[in-house]
C-alpha cells in the first residue's frame, strides 16, 4: 500500500499519480464554481460529487497514515496536514450539528481553498508519473506552483471573508480579479476590501508574495548561476566554485590549477 501511494513508475502507481491529481483539478474547481450563481439541481450536483471526491481524498489519507512506517512523523507531515484540512469543510457540513455549521459557515467556506496545496504534494520529487525531471525543472515547476497558488488561496480566502458584505465581491472570479490587481501593485481601486478580515487577508498576500516568489526564484537563480563553476576550493582562503577553466583563484590569486576537458575550452 505504502509502495503504490510513493509509485511513479509502475502502471498502477502511474494511474493513482494521474487519478488523484484529475481528481485535486475536480476539487478546486468544485469550490470556484459554488461561488457564482447556480441552479438548485447544479448546486446539489456539485455538493454529491464534492463529497464524492472529498472521501477519495480521505481514504488516500487514511491509507498513507495506515501504510506509513512511522505513523507520527506522517501524521505531521506538512503535505499529510493540508490532506486533511482539505477535506475537514466537507466532513464539517456533513458531521456537525446544523447550529454549529451556521455560525461557522463563513470560516469554512474561507478555509475550503486550501485544497489547492495539495498539488504540491506532486512536487516533492524529481519523479513523477510521466518521468524523471532535472532538479532545476522542478525548482521552475514549483516557483509556478508558488505563484498560481499564492492567487488561487489568496483570492479564496478574500472571496470567503468579504462575500456577502462587500457588493463588489460576488464570485470567485472577483476575488481573483482584485488579488491580482492588488499582488501586482497595480491597484486600479475599483474593488477594496470593507472588513477588518479582508484587510488582513490582503496584508497577508502581499508578504508572502514579497517572501515566498524571491524565495523560490533565488534557488534557480542559485542553479543557473551554479552551473558554470566547479566544486573546487581554494588552498589559501577557501573560497569554493570557480570557473571549470580557471587557474587561480579569483578571490585571492592562489595558484588552483584546475583541470578541464579540452574540448570545453
Amino acid at each position: 500500500m505504502r509502495f503504490y501511494l510513493l509509485d511513479h513508475r509502475t502502471p498502477t502507481g502511474k494511474t493513482i499519480d494521474i487519478a488523484l491529481l484529475a481528481l485535486n483539478v475536480v476539487f478546486v474547481g468544485i469550490f470556484v464554481v459554488q461561488t457564482y450563481a447556480l441552479s438548485a439541481a447544479t448546486r446539489s450536483l456539485l455538493w454529491n460529487a464534492e463529497v464524492a471526491v472529498a472521501a477519495v481524498f480521505f481514504l488516500e489519507y487514511a491509507l498513507r497514515l495506515y501504510g506509513a512506517r512511522d505513523r507520527v512523523a506522517e501524521f505531521t507531515d506538512p503535505y499529510t496536514v493540508v490532506d486533511l484540512l482539505s477535506v475537514l469543510p466537507t466532513l464539517a457540513v456533513l458531521f456537525l450539528p446544523i447550529p454549529v455549521i451556521v455560525t461557522t459557515v463563513g470560516f469554512l467556506r474561507a478555509i475550503r481553498i486550501v485544497r489547492v496545496l495539495r498539488f504540491y504534494r506532486f512536487t516533492r520529487d524529481e519523479e513523477f508519473f510521466f518521468g524523471t525531471v532535472s532538479v532545476q525543472s522542478l525548482r521552475v515547476t514549483k516557483l509556478l506552483l508558488t505563484v498560481l497558488v499564492l492567487f488561487f488561496l489568496s483570492a479564496g480566502l478574500f472571496y470567503g471573508v468579504e462575500a456577502g458584505t462587500n457588493p463588489k465581491i460576488g464570485n470567485f472570479g472577483d476575488a481573483f480579479y482584485y488579488v491580482v490587481v492588488a499582488l501586482t501593485t497595480v491597484g486600479f481601486g475599483d474593488i477594496t476590501p470593507v472588513t477588518q478580515a479582508g484587510r488582513w487577508v490582503t496584508v497577508a498576500a502581499v508578504l508572502a508574495a514579497i517572501i515566498l516568489v524571491p524565495w523560490q526564484a533565488s534557488k534557480i537563480v542559485r542553479e543557473w548561476t551554479g552551473r558554470e563553476t566547479v566544486d573546487v576550493t581554494c588552498p589559501d582562503c577557501g573560497l569554493t566554485g570557480h570557473d571549470h577553466d580557471a587557474s587561480h583563484c579569483k578571490a585571492c590569486g592562489h595558484v588552483i590549477y584546475q583541470e578541464f576537458d579540452a574540448h570545453e575550452r
